[in-house]
């Protein structure tokens, strides 16, 4: 007979008060020990009991795991807590209770028990539920507004998803961590909300009613922009790589993203001047389609500890030269970055869901391989110690005007296309020289050197060029350099055979938009090495696209076991 886990842990948590028990756990039988608790607790009422049993499973997660006297209490903790899932108004409103205590919120149930207020000095959320447990409704109330009912939180709670649920709590109340009272914090969230609505403004220029989403998140002034709904954060959906859009066209109705960042606000040491009602005076009156601001006089703004906040779910490598330029660009500095080689971090963040053990680019070297062409072995290394080599993890951008936002921006489309380029090259297996410049994420730069005892590979700037625009990554342009050759090659020798020797001949010509030129069989040897810079932004080329078609066409077949999960996903298709 096993001991219930509510009896242990109500034996346990009187040993802890010092009330005798007439043994312990360890020294006597099951069954003496639940003769015990039987003699103890039959003149008490079983709602005294459940309470006993409840205090001690929110009592041990105020303590250190590692207290070796709490161990016992947690394990039985969590056994009571997996039998709670049970479908029933009294687990879910417990599960809220309990939830909302680890946040630090505070929680007031009806006295029918059917409605649960969870409250800040801010903001509160009313839970109501069925008397079978089923969720009827979910609003929430900011300081001085009517409550509005939140879709979001109901689908949350409805999927017993109470770890995004939690999340949502923890960002609501991070949003009026403000220093100084009711008033102060106010103010705050006032601010954020002319934010809002100045973001919410430029997002709705150059609109058109056929506009797609992607053409907004990687042209639009501020990406693609998704207002704060209920509990979740307004959020800027800013790049997208190529494979990702071809995934959404082959996947229709998967939810694909690109990079995001949230917007919001936090609390400061200093003051700063932070508006307070929105600022765009018509969004189409400024110069080249730039919004018009109002100044930022004094009854328009208000000193306050806080500054606005673009957040990333995880950190962004950026350059030194990026995160100078976004100084310049907002007047603020990023605090607590920690500098190191710029490779190094790209490596890192590629990895790190692959990798366990600490990478060093010094050490590592990459083998990507793609059907029908060479083995690639990439080296990444630090490079010299020039400054725009170095750089940091980005996990926010401060700023305290809104007409910094499509700026930074586009800093970031640039950086985050830099970023994915050189992550093409990254594999968890761990050379006609390519040099290749991100002018912006918009434009990029190509430029082919051999080694002068390599044979002539017949491939121009443009076409390379091309090819990167097209995939943004490294391997499939090599393999596109190969196949080119391979096909310039074989057609020079079927006209060699066709043409009368005395009639001159034009030299074949790359043919990038030839699917059929993808698909011959390499015939170059030799290895190769990488270099990428980073230069300046230049006018945008009028460089041609490839097609989607023709991007398929580049990336068909991949190895699943060298490509990211969502080049895996494609690949199945390709191969259905």
């Amino acid at each position: 007979m096993s001991v219930p886990p509510a009896c242990q842990l109500i034996l346990d948590l009187e040993n802890r008060r010092g009330v005798s028990c007439r043994g312990v756990v360890t020294a006597i039988s099951t069954n003496a020990l639940m003769e015990q608790l039987c003699l103890k607790y039959q003149q008490r009422p079983w709602t005294e009991t459940l309470r006993l049993v409840y205090f001690c499973m929110d009592n041990p997660l105020r303590r250190p795991v590692s207290h070796a006297p709490d161990s016992p209490l947690l394990s039985c903790m969590e056994k009571i807590e997996r039998t709670l899932h049970a479908k029933s108004m009294f687990s879910v409103m417990n599960a809220l209770e309990s939830l909302s205590r680890q946040k630090g919120l505070n929680v007031h149930v009806s006295p029918s028990g059917t409605a649960c207020y969870i409250t800040s000095m801010m903001f509160y959320l009313e839970v109501q539920l069925e008397k079978d447990g089923n969720l009827m409704d979910v609003k929430l109330a900011h300081f001085g507004e009517a409550p509005v009912v939140c879709d979001d939180l109901v689908q949350l709670l409805r999927m017993k998803n109470y770890d995004a649920f939690g999340k949502i709590l923890e960002d609501l109340s991070n949003m009026y961590q403000i220093p100084g009272n009711s008033e102060m914090k106010a103010k705050g969230y006032l601010a954020l909300q002319a934010l809002e609505k100045d973001l919410y403004s430029m997002s709705l220029l150059d609109r058109t009613q056929d506009v797609n989403r992607v053409t907004e998140i990687l042209h639009g002034k501020v990406g693609h922009l998704v207002p704060r709904n209920g509990g979740t954060p307004m959020n800027i959906e800013f790049y997208i790589s190529p494979y990702q859009i071809l995934e959404a066209e082959l996947n229709p109705g998967s939810q694909v993203c690109g990079t995001k960042t949230v917007v919001t606000i936090e609390g400061t040491d200093m003051l700063h001047k932070l508006p307070l009602s929105p600022l765009i005076v018509d969004p189409q009156s400024g110069e080249d389609s730039n919004p018009a601001f109002l100044q930022l006089t004094d009854e328009l703004s208000m000193d306050l500890p806080a500054l606005f906040v673009l957040k990333f779910h995880q950190p962004v490598p950026m350059s030194s030269s990026s995160i100078e330029d976004i100084h310049r660009l907002t007047g603020i500095q990023i605090s607590g970055l920690k500098l190191a080689p710029l490779y190094e971090l790209i490596v890192w963040s590629a990895l790190k869901d692959k990798c366990s053990e600490e990478l060093s680019t010094n050490e590592s070297c990459f083998f990507v391989s793609l059907p029908d062409c060479p083995k690639h072995c990439y080296f990444i290394n630090k490079g010299s110690e020039k400054s725009d080599l170095a750089g940091a993890l980005v996990s926010k951008i401060p700023f305290s005007h809104p007409k910094c936002v499509p700026g930074v921006i586009e800093i970031l489309r640039h950086q985050v296309a830099y970023n994915t380029l050189i992550s093409s090259c990254v594999s968890d297996k761990h050379i006609n020289e390519v040099m290749i410049d991100v002018i912006t994420s918009r434009e990029v730069h190509c430029h082919l050197q051999l080694n002068p005892q390599d044979p002539a590979l017949s491939c121009s700037d443009d076409f390379i060029a091309r090819a990167v625009k097209s995939c943004m990554s490294v391997p499939v342009v090599m393999r596109a350099i190969f196949r080119n050759a391979a096909k310039v090659k074989a057609d020079s020798k079927t006209q060699d055979m066709d043409v009368d020797t005395k009639q001159p001949h034009e030299p074949p010509s790359e043919q990038i938009t030839d699917s059929d030129s993808l698909k011959e069989s390499p015939s170059v040897a030799g290895q190769h090495d990488l270099v990428v810079t980073n230069k300046p932004s230049i006018t945008d080329s009028t460089e041609e696209n490839l097609s989607t078609a023709k991007l398929e066409t580049l990336g068909d077949n991949m190895e699943k076991s060298n490509l990211s999960s969502r080049t895996e996903t494609l690949c199945r298709v390709e191969e259905n």
